[in-house]
């Protein structure tokens, strides 16, 4: 039981392959596993720190390390401990634990808006049920969210994140997916990333309608946007003046280049959060957080509904208290600074160097590449110019050379390192993406 044999040859691959379609659609468990660079799903045998090893046992360098969730890198030590200490205790799905305070109490300690916290085990669940709040708090249902921002796979928010290029202007917005009902639709109004006047305007047209403004502080989907000095704090301004709730959106951001994430190092607190991807050191565990006036409209002290079987296991929790540890420390960010200095020099070298015009943009442990520009991005609609197919072949090219990106479509999306990392596998990265685009070029 648990065994499995590795496809050591094409057609075990081949036949593996055929018997996940039969039961997975696509032979995958998520859309996107299905990488477009390979045509082929990459099945996983094991990882360790900043490698896995695929099912035809083939060693690469983790750029992916699931998609930052793995932010310790994979199968860190303190993980051990939290299983033998659940083992002790039990594996505990439904009750709260005096265990469950003290997360909620780091925090609390450690987020600039944090005064309560709900637990979730999934991003899409945090933004989902985090929406509910925010309408029951200003009355109003419609929300301004920006293009380019992801906020999970719901209804609520699949809607005019990431239109191509002849829906930006759709209405009403366009829909990411077949499924979504035309109605939710009309409560979503996406506006362009760091254009304050757009902002400002869509705030003065749907004042009595919008009472919340959705940001993802940094767009880490399209190759790591960051936001313009002063967008984020025109943005706490006009939500107070208009009584909307100013809502970010941290599940990637948080923990990236500091504890507090994007509000703490922008310096911009919001009224709600959700934080997570990298809060349950690889296991899942996200998190509503945010003032607790607001807070605390959530039943059983107000009127909004929200609970749930799985929401913060015990395990998740303990994962979660780990991971606060590691990152509470200095020796935890002199690592990430340090490895994030020698990469991100090295990346603007090679792309001064490189014949293939590309551009890297980066925040914290993450980065985004962008294939057909060498300027700075600063907007959705500027990152229409990055090629797909140049993206795939990249991939290819890389994976090639045992370092894994992955492709996310061809989009221009989000990679990044772990603590796990040593300055020897940034060089060999380093290394790689040049080789790479030199045969590219």
């Amino acid at each position: 039981m648990y065994e499995f044999e590795l496809a050591r040859t094409p057609e075990m691959f081949e036949r593996l392959y055929a018997e996940g379609r039969s039961v997975l659609p696509g032979g995958v468990c998520s859309s996107t596993r299905l990488n477009s660079a390979w045509g082929r799903p990459v099945y996983g045998s094991r990882a360790k720190g900043a490698y896995f090893w695929d099912i035809e046992d083939r060693k690469f360098i983790d750029m992916s390390m699931s998609h930052g969730a793995a932010l310790l890198g994979h199968a860190p030590d303190c993980l051990k401990s939290v299983f033998d200490r659940v083992w002790e205790l039990g594996v505990m799905c439904s009750l709260d634990t005096p265990l469950h305070i003290e997360l909620a109490k780091e925090l609390c300690r450690i987020v600039p808006c944090g005064e309560r916290v709900r637990f979730t085990s999934s991003g899409s669940e945090a933004t989902l049920h985090a929406l509910r709040l925010c309408r029951a708090i200003s009355g109003r249902d419609k929300v301004i969210r920006f293009l380019g921002h992801f906020h999970g796979y719901h209804e609520f928010t699949f809607i005019g994140g990431h239109p191509p290029a002849d829906q930006v202007d759709a209405d009403p917005p366009y829909r990411e997916s077949e499924g979504i009902p035309r109605a939710m639709a009309d409560l979503v109004i996406p506006i362009e990333y760091n254009d304050v006047a757009a902002l400002e305007a869509a705030v003065r047209k749907h004042r009595h309608e919008v009472g919340t403004i959705l940001i993802e502080p940094i767009d880490f989907n399209c190759g790591c946007i960051l936001p313009a000095p002063g967008f984020l704090e025109r943005a706490r301004e006009l939500a107070d003046e208009h009584e909307m709730v100013l809502f970010f959106d941290e599940i990637q951001s948080f923990a990236k280049q500091s504890p507090g994430g994007a509000q703490q190092d922008f310096g911009v607190t919001p009224d709600i959060s959700t934080i997570g991807k990298s809060l349950g050191a690889g296991l899942p565990l996200s998190a509503i957080i945010g003032k607790a006036d607001l807070m605390d409209r959530f039943k059983p002290t107000g009127d909004v509904a929200h609970s749930g079987t799985f929401n913060a296991p015990l395990m998740s929790v303990l994962a979660g208290l780990a991971f606060v540890k590691e990152i509470s420390t200095l020796e935890f960010w002199s690592t990430i600074n340090a490895l994030g200095e020698s990469l991100f020099s090295g990346l603007q070298e090679i792309a001064g160097r490189s014949r293939v015009p590309v551009r890297f943009q980066h925040h914290g442990s993450r980065f985004g590449i962008i294939f057909g520009t060498r300027d700075p991005v600063t907007n959705y609609r500027e990152t229409f110019c990055h090629d797909t197919e140049t993206m795939r072949e990249f991939c290819r090219q890389a994976t090639n050379r045992g370092v894994y990106f992955h492709d996310y479509g061809g989009g221009a999306c989000h990679h990044g390192y772990s603590q796990a990392h040593r300055p020897e596998d940034i060089a060999e990265v380093l290394s790689v993406i040049e080789d790479s685009l030199a045969a590219m070029g």
